[in-house]
């Protein structure tokens, strides 16, 4: 079938960066989409990051300032993955220079940046949407159309979380993102917070109230010069919220936690109620584990659920999802909601609900400060 081709410019060509790239170069593995990302041009300070790019089919600019990639009138969508202090500046001039934009979380340093870029989103009416991709997992996507249903009864409890143990050795070099100065006042909340409250939200479950526990692991870490570094941001966050559901107050646990022992990146999504419910957890990537309730009968049911991707993919049902796989699902559910094709599929976080995530880490800092509940 034909496609629509959609040039794609990439503002920050780390980690992140390299796996958009990986996502676009592999973009065949996808059955019948009627659109395909071509990545067109690449902006970063390094030259050796800049390099690695050089190769890919379809490169057509890689430059340090990414206002020469801005003015390409080629570009039809930009994706911009730098620290956290530089979200604002570089969405401003992403949505001024008529670029449609997929931008990385947390949609700005703090509330008041995330406001100028919803602002600005909606001035310039462009089509914006933020990174999120473990919900798109097969395991994610069936607690999802579980909670939809409405088959679980009354909702009682929700957890959604996000684990890993990056931050457990005490000699890992200082980035930025151990900086509040770069990373933010909100630490592990802007770093992986996102990824917790995307299907909450897109669910209606925005919380109301916040009870916070902020932590802090290792004060200092080596620095570029091997001297010790102050480390000042919130390493692990719980929070404890209501939202209203069905007429009711539900408890929705919120964590995001660098200093998980045993966890090496690992996101999960629960949600229980009366009749039934359900849990995953990408740690078991093609398990889901089903709740059932029959009279007084109560039932935990494992189901392996293969390679059942939210967008079919010539990829075997007998094996098993990972990162990549995810990075390019929700690549494409951005790409079909940009051209008015999503459908029922689940989409990108929207620049309201990246506001929403802001505003519950900013109640969230008072709570701690505090020790008190905050209402929103």
């Amino acid at each position: 079938m034909s496609q629509k081709i959609i040039r794609v410019g990439i503002i920050g060509g780390g980690l992140m960066g390299r796996e958009v790239a990986s996502a676009f170069a592999r973009w065949m593995a996808l059955a019948d989409l009627p659109v395909r990302p071509v990545l067109h041009a690449v902006a970063d300070l390094s030259e050796k990051v800049r390099e690695w790019f050089r190769p890919l089919p379809g490169m057509a600019l890689l430059t340090a300032d990414y206002h020469a990639l801005l003015a390409d009138p080629a570009i039809d969508v930009v994706y911009v993955a730098v620290p956290h202090h530089l979200h604002q500046q570089i969405y401003l001039d992403v949505l001024r220079a008529g670029k449609d934009l997929l931008a990385e979380k947390p949609f700005g340093i703090d509330l008041p940046a995330a406001q100028a870029i919803c602002h600005a989103a909606a001035e310039h009416r462009r089509f914006v949407r933020c990174s999120s991709e473990f919900p798109y997992f097969p395991g994610a996507q069936a607690v999802f159309q579980g909670a939809q249903s409405g088959t679980f009864g009354r909702l009682l409890e929700v957890h959604s979380g996000f684990h890993h143990s990056s931050d457990l050795d005490p000699t890992k070099p200082a980035n930025w993102k151990r900086l509040s100065a770069t990373c933010g006042q909100i630490g592990v909340m802007g770093d992986l917070g996102m990824h917790t409250l995307h299907l909450p939200l897109r669910l209606g479950w925005k919380p109301h109230k916040v009870y916070a526990q902020l932590q802090k692991g290792v004060p200092q870490r080596p620095g570029p010069d091997g001297q010790p570094v102050a480390c000042d941001t919130w390493d692990n966050a719980t929070l404890n919220t209501w939202i209203h559901a069905d007429g009711q107050d539900v408890p929705l646990r919120l964590e995001m936690k660098r200093l998980a022992p045993g966890a090496a990146n690992s996101w999960y999504f629960e949600v229980l109620g009366s009749d039934g419910g359900m849990r995953y957890n990408t740690a078991e990537p093609k398990t889901l584990y089903t709740f059932r309730r029959h009279g007084s009968q109560q039932s935990w049911e494992r189901r392996d659920l293969g390679f059942a991707m939210p967008f079919p993919a010539i990829t075997g049902g007998i094996f098993e999802p990972g990162f990549p796989d995810i990075m390019q699902q929700m690549w494409a559910a951005y790409l079909m909601e940009r051209e008015g094709l999503l459908g029922s599929h689940l989409g990108c976080v929207r620049p309201d609900e990246a506001l929403a995530s802001h505003q519950l880490f900013a109640a969230a800092l008072r709570s701690h400060a505090d020790q008190t509940v905050e209402t929103l």
